[in-house]
């Protein structure tokens, strides 16, 4: 069984990271948001494009999705099944907690590097991508404890490798993982 859990705070690098990895190993590439439009699709909401999340649509699915903590668990047990079928990797705030299956991966990269990942990402100043990242810490923070008494951050016993990506490239970070994941019999 072949599957890797990414993980990380907001702008760590993980979904680039993930894809990475999908494509040098040919396996596919699952994240958290993708499973959440697969439900907005099943829910007659028409899902197109990267920038989804950005449009009236997606708008209004996540204000459904905020007032109902279903959504995420749905999406969570979704996500473990596509894990138990192996040759995956994931990105995922919660499954490293959940899934009992997968090396699980945390990315390390301090506020500063993530800020100016998030601004050339998005195309904004660093300094706005200082306050996202602040806001984004503290919202996912809060969530996760809230819905799964997640420390995220500061509970890094679930992770088989703790990758430290202030200083390498994407590329570097992705073969890393794969080399440190075959130490766990994975690919």
């Amino acid at each position: 069984m072949n599957a890797l859990i990414l993980c990380g705070m907001p702008a760590a690098g993980k979904t680039v990271t993930a894809q990475a990895i999908a494509k040098k190993l040919g396996i596919e590439c699952i994240g958290g948001g993708d499973v959440l439009k697969e439900m907005a699709g099943e829910r007659g909401y028409k899902v197109t494009g990267e920038g989804w999340w950005d449009t009236p649509e997606g708008i209004k699915f996540l204000r459904e999705r905020e007032s109902n903590a279903d959504f995420d668990k749905e999406a969570d047990r979704r996500m473990i099944a596509k894990i138990e079928k192996g040759n995956v990797v994931v990105t995922s705030y919660t499954m490293p907690w959940l899934s009992q299956k997968g090396v699980k991966c945390w990315l390390e990269a301090s506020p500063e590097t993530r800020a100016k990942r998030m601004a050339v990402r998005d195309g904004i100043s660093e300094e706005r991508a200082q306050e996202v990242v602040k806001i984004r810490d503290r919202e996912n923070f809060e969530l996760y404890r809230k819905m799964y008494k997640i420390a995220l951050g500061g509970d890094l016993k679930p992770f088989n490798i703790v990758l430290d990506v202030n200083n390498i490239t994407i590329d570097e970070a992705a073969e890393e993982l794969i080399r440190q994941s075959r130490k766990f019999g994975s690919f």
